[in-house]
């Protein structure tokens, strides 16, 4: 299912679409051959290179970021979680967070956007139950390796009215630990994200706006691509909310309960222009 060219409130414009999609190619094979470059010198460097690829995206396609709170950045990795409403959201944290995503396997598949996730560096799990020891223990390679990660924990996207409930297998990597500069292990840092697309040319995006810029069900990844590629300039909010670890509680399950609450309810301030 693809969202109509115009609606009540929502006019798509194929000319931006077609516009903006042809920009982000021009820059996305201009990054490209310095990020390869950067890689072969330093990851950590080349993940500033990324930074700055998604900022320019972003930039490109119309998008203003409002960003509250700061991502925790500290001397070693950390775990951000974050709601999922659609690819787009890669494009939004991409170009405020320096560090990976989590994705599953299918992706990896997705034409274009597949190329740009293993480029990134991208660590691709198989969501099955019988697979998750084995993906866990992927993740905690990346983190042990010092890498960052950004961690969707709803497992899918939704139509961005709401937070899905979270998979706390997925937060297991939370049990791993980092070697601090004396040499301790200290607790991995997990800092819940709560994102939400709350404005369009400065209006409030209403409930039946939100597929325009959602992504799920059975909609096609081209057809939605090019339809909120047309859209006007959108604002896209982002709580980064205090980080903690597991260190703080009981169990993994309440771990993933408080990111869960805190993140469903930071979405719900955003979507009500309460922040």
């Amino acid at each position: 299912m693809t969202p109509p060219l115009k609606s009540e409130t929502v006019m798509v414009s194929p000319v931006l679409a077609l516009a903006r999609f042809a920009a982000f190619s021009v820059w996305t094979l201009l990054l490209v051959p310095p990020y390869l470059m950067m890689r072969l010198v330093s990851h950590r460097v080349a993940g500033r290179v990324v930074l700055f690829y998604w900022q320019g995206v972003m930039r490109l396609i119309g998008f203003t970021v409002v960003a509250r709170g700061t991502p925790d950045v500290g001397a070693g990795p950390a775990l951000f979680v974050s709601n999922h409403a659609s690819y787009l959201d890669i494009i939004v944290l991409g170009s405020l967070i320096p560090a990976c995503f989590i994705a599953k396997a299918e992706v990896a598949g997705w034409p274009g956007f597949g190329l740009l996730a293993r480029l990134a560096r991208t660590v691709f799990v198989d969501r099955r139950p019988s697979a998750t020891a084995r993906e866990r223990d992927s993740v905690r390679h990346r983190l042990e390796s010092g890498d960052s990660l950004i961690l969707f924990a709803e497992g899918t996207s939704n139509d961005g009215n709401q937070v899905l409930p979270f998979k706390s297998a997925l937060l297991s990597v939370a049990e791993t630990g980092f070697s601090g500069a004396d040499g301790t292990i200290r607790p991995l840092p997990v800092q819940p994200v709560s994102l939400a697309y709350t404005r369009l040319d400065g209006l409030p995006i209403t409930r039946a706006m939100r597929p325009f810029l959602a992504w799920y069900g059975d909609m096609t990844l081209v057809g939605h691509l090019l339809g909120a590629l047309g859209l006007g300039r959108v604002t896209v909010e982002v709580t980064f909310h205090p980080a903690t670890s597991l260190a703080s509680f009981p169990s993994r399950k309440e771990l993933t309960v408080h990111c869960h609450d805190l993140i469903a309810n930071g979405v719900a301030t955003l979507l009500a222009g309460r922040a």
